[in-house]
């Protein structure tokens, strides 16, 4: 027998928006107005000359005006989706729409030592543990280093983070340089391990976020960055930090404007140094200092999912951040806000979200909050599922059979079905007896033992000898 149903429709996940298209209509305008009569500093000449060629004016040595048309221009050319992939070369990101992938963050200066429960330094040994979780991490998509190496020299310590990163994981890098020297090197060690400057550039496994001084001053460092990536065509980041109250107005609409003024700048400067080079777009916005700390804070709710929503107007992919928390601890606060953060970054769709495992602001690191971390991003992998309403799924001839009077515990259909549904695998659900029997532990000391079976079993790909020595030939003998 046919049956034909027309006009049926699903809502296949969860969604959610902030901004409506008028609104971001409104704060592009208003960015274009802030590049065109205010202008922007940019202190770096290649950046100067290339602007003036386009026809963009000069002012006052290096305050540049960048007229609408320029910004429409960028926009014709710039991809508006960013692939990466592993260290192997396959494709795993397609930073687009509203697809999520997750990773930490870089640089944080101490650790929550998950052996002692010390408050520390970090360590190289502490990337190289880090890089090893997370490639064990099924819901850890890409990594960056996590910490800042204590133990190296620090006007290099960017090459052992990436050398860290190169050895200990094959999923996507993204990667961050304090000078401009280190984000070469870091493109060399990359090419190494691709096989070359064409194989990176055809199959990427790692792009490079930049920090900028604010949306209205460019420094040098993050210009040349900018320029030598776009030149390679290397994805990046560009993510100007203009602070409400401080470099920019403290309303949340100013600061987006100040912010992602100097973001369209910088996508300027990317197409006209290559069209077609990738470019990523920052996915938070609105920042403040909290004026009763001085803190930058991270999981703050003001500043999360408008600018994931203007990227999506946009149709550039985003760069945003979750999984962070202001906790000094892996405490509840820290799960909270861990878990309130990488809900709103999946709810409304950003593309590559970092920060995950953050504690202390981006101060501080931990491996135990980070396998925490992975199981909240299991449970939002299956809660962002759509509902499947079928015929099949129904099993309305199942119900029928059982009847009223029947149970289902050992049906083939419950038998056939059942491991379909989510289960955890660190969040406790037996009663109270069988927990304590299982020793009683907390969330924190069983996330802490993941860790420990993760550093005692967890076998990460090795990189190839001869690639791994000219890795580090690189590391010894720094561009100056």
């Amino acid at each position: 027998m046919t049956t034909i149903c027309s006009n049926q429709y699903s809502i296949n996940s969860p969604s959610a928006r902030k901004l409506s298209d008028d609104q971001s209509q409104k704060l592009y305008w208003a960015c274009l107005e802030i590049l065109d009569h205010t202008g922007v500093r940019m202190y770096e000449q290649e950046a100067l000359d290339l602007l003036k060629k386009a026809g963009a004016s000069v002012t006052d040595g290096n305050r540049v005006h960048i007229t609408p048309g320029l910004v429409e221009k960028a926009f014709s050319t710039v991809p508006k989706s960013v692939t990466l992939c592993d260290r192997n070369g396959n494709p795993v990101i397609r930073a687009e729409g509203h697809r999520s992938y997750f990773g930490t963050g870089s640089d944080c200066l101490h650790i929550l030592d998950h052996r002692t429960g010390e408050y520390r330094n970090s360590v190289l040994q502490d990337i190289v543990e880090g890089m090893t979780v997370c490639d064990a991490l099924e819901h850890i998509d890409f990594v960056m280093c996590m910490f800042l190496p204590s133990d190296v020299p620090q006007d290099i310590a960017d090459r052992y983070q990436m050398e860290a990163m190169l050895k200990n994981t094959t999923k996507p890098i993204i990667f961050v340089t304090t000078e401009f020297p280190g984000a070469v090197d870091a493109v060399k060690m990359a090419e190494v391990v691709a096989g070359g400057e064409s194989e990176l550039k055809r199959n990427p496994f790692t792009a490079c976020y930049i920090n900028v001084t604010t949306g209205l001053r460019h420094n040098k460092e993050a210009l040349q960055k900018l320029l030598y990536l776009s030149g390679k065509g290397i994805p990046l980041t560009y993510i100007p930090s203009a602070q409400g109250g401080v470099t920019a107005p403290v309303t949340i609409a100013a600061t987006m404007a100040v912010n992602n003024a100097g973001v369209l700048a910088g996508l300027v400067l990317s197409q006209l140094k290559r069209e077609g080079a990738p470019f990523i777009l920052p996915g938070w916005g609105g920042n403040m200092l909290d004026m009763k700390t001085t803190v930058q804070p991270y999981s703050d709710p003001e500043k999360r999912a408008q600018a994931i929503d203007f990227a999506h107007y946009l149709g550039l992919p985003s760069f945003s951040l979750a999984g962070c928390s202001e906790s000094k601890l892996v405490d509840q606060q820290a799960a909270a806000e861990a878990s309130l953060t990488l809900f709103t970054d999946a709810l409304f769709g950003g593309n590559l979200v970092h920060d995950v495992g953050y504690l202390e602001s981006g101060l501080c690191g931990s491996l135990p909050q980070l396998v925490i971390c992975d199981e909240i991003l299991s449970w939002l992998e299956a809660f962002m599922k759509g509902v499947e309403i079928t015929d099949e799924s129904l099993a309305l001839d199942i119900i029928n059979e059982i009847g009223p009077d029947g149970q289902h515990i050992n049906s083939d259909h419950t038998l056939e079905n059942y491991k379909k549904r989510w289960y955890p695998k660190l969040f406790e659900r037996a009663n109270y007896d069988s927990w304590k029997a299982k020793g009683g532990k907390d969330l924190g000391e069983r996330a802490t033992d993941q860790v420990n079976k993760i550093l005692a079993e967890h076998t990460v790909e090795p990189l190839p000898k001869d690639l791994a020595d000219a890795v580090h030939a690189i590391v010894e003998s720094p561009t100056a």
